[in-house]
């Protein structure tokens, strides 16, 4: 996966990607995609698989007439690389369960991009912050039962009167005791931008900055800021690409509905470096057994024409 943050680095790199996407949604200089996606080079350095995230399959694993063993099947049919284990769908966490499936994956040739779990880590109460932190904890235990390296988790929602500093500083501490707990089991933890305190770029770097660990990433969903326009949409992509351990793709932007330029996203990943998976993560109108092939189609497209993999 992509390299470790150093303080250092964090401050002259990303620091000035801070001050141009301010928490809150403020905007900043941004730069024109002429010239902040510059065209492939024939030796980039990135290098992106294709997954699918079991959460693509909503519709069907809710009414239980698909199980966690038929989406694998699924993404074999795909011909994608690695599956992305949306938690909420597992029977249980039972050793005997998430080692099966292990072993089912490993016999269809499939890698795990990582599991995802809900978290609100952005509580006011220090009793609450330390539940959280047991609960990504045992989620630790179970993705590495599971045999994946990364486990996705959500900042949470602002409290009401709190400010976005005093949330920053709840979710950062919570987000350093879970990385401490995970480094020595292997894994680790990307937070997603989902909303609430993790809704810009900026937020989710600073974050990232107090953690201050190797075991700390982005699990970058590049539909989920919540900016003014399109153009800081992929100003806040940009920013975090760096610090990307792993992706979720879809083609239209959350909160607007407007499609997003995957080429355009392909080529920041480029100029980025990022390496490790994209999973694609369909929600759309369309029935997911006609619409997840479209999608992951597009996906191994770009990444045979950007990725070096």
């Amino acid at each position: 996966m992509n390299r470790p943050i150093l303080r250092r680095e964090f401050l002259i790199g990303a620091g000035a990607a801070v001050a141009t996407v301010p928490v809150l949604g403020r905007a900043g200089a941004l730069t024109p995609a002429s010239s902040a996606a510059a065209a492939p080079s024939p030796a980039t350095k990135a290098r992106v698989f294709v997954g699918c995230c079991a959460i693509s399959y909503k519709k069907y694993l809710d009414a239980g007439s698909m199980t966690m063993e038929d989406f694998f099947s699924k993404a074999v049919d795909l011909g994608v690389h690695s599956v992305d284990v949306t938690t909420y769908f597992l029977k249980s966490t039972d050793p005997a369960y998430l080692t099966s499936l292990r072993h089912l994956a490993f016999k269809k040739g499939l890698s795990f991009s990582g599991a995802a779990i809900r978290t609100e880590m952005c509580q006011s109460d220090a009793a609450k912050r330390a539940e959280e932190v047991r609960k990504i904890q045992q989620w630790v235990d179970a993705t590495q039962l599971l045999g994946a390296s990364h486990l996705r988790v959500f900042g949470g929602e602002l409290p009401d009167g709190a400010s976005p500093t005093h949330g920053i500083e709840w979710v950062a501490e919570t987000m350093k005791s879970a990385c401490e707990y995970a480094a020595h089991r292997g894994i680790t933890l990307g937070i997603e931008d989902h909303h609430g305190i993790t809704a810009r770029a900026s937020a989710i770097l600073e974050i990232l900055h107090r953690v201050d660990s190797p075991y700390a990433g982005i699990n970058l969903d590049i539909s989920n800021f919540e900016t003014k326009s399109d153009q800081e949409q992929y100003s806040d992509i940009e920013a975090c690409v760096p610090y990307a351990t792993h992706l979720h793709i879809r083609d239209l932007f959350s909160a607007t509905r407007k499609p997003i330029d995957l080429e355009r996203v392909w080529q920041l990943l480029v100029k980025g470096e990022y390496q490790g998976f994209a999973s694609a993560e369909y929600e759309n109108e369309e029935d997911p057994m006609t619409g997840v092939p479209k999608l992951i189609e597009k996906i191994k497209t770009l990444c045979r024409k950007y990725s070096s993999a």
